[in-house]
């Protein structure tokens, strides 16, 4: 029996047409998203962050610096790597939340080694970038396994539909 429309398996992204590999295809959307999460993150430093480091203080700059590229670069990540990564339909709002939820795995610890860094008197712009292989780990086996995961889903699915058209 067919599968419904809604969890019918798409043509895969232009990416990965190209690529093969979606590993691959992870870490160049990974860079895309990196480094227009790494310009959300200069801007808010340059703004925010420098605003809150003198009305407040160096670690209030820097977590605000990171809450502010953090929500902006979500976004365009979860765009990015449901459309050209891992071609997803259905369950926007669900896969958003889990997406998010390794995402927050990947912020409080970022949230902790960067005032750390920062207080150290690493360049926070520097600071970030060197967290950044740690959190790239850490999404990779997030979104593959927990944020856009399909397989068992779909499973149960044919598994229901079948059993309903054998009664």
């Amino acid at each position: 029996m067919e599968q419904p429309e809604e969890h019918a398996a798409e043509r895969p992204g232009l990416i990965l047409r190209l690529i093969k590999d979606q590993r691959v295809a992870f870490l160049l959307v990974g860079a895309t998203n990196t480094g227009v999460g790494f310009l959300f993150f200069i801007f808010f430093d340059l703004t925010v962050g420098n605003w809150l480091d003198t009305a407040v203080n160096e670690t209030i700059g820097s977590l605000a610096t990171l809450a502010c590229a953090h929500v902006l670069g979500v976004l365009f990540a979860f765009v990015m790597y449901r459309r050209f990564v891992f071609r997803v339909r259905g369950h926007v709002w669900r896969d958003l939340a889990r997406f998010e939820s390794v995402y927050l795995v990947a912020i409080a610890i970022n949230a902790v080694i960067l005032p750390i860094l920062v207080g150290f008197g690493w360049n926070r712009i520097l600071a970030q970038f060197s967290i950044l292989v740690i959190t790239t780990l850490i999404s990779w086996f997030g979104h593959k396994g927990f944020s856009f995961r399909r397989e068992a889903e779909a499973a149960t699915e044919i598994e229901t539909d079948d059993t309903e058209a054998d009664r």
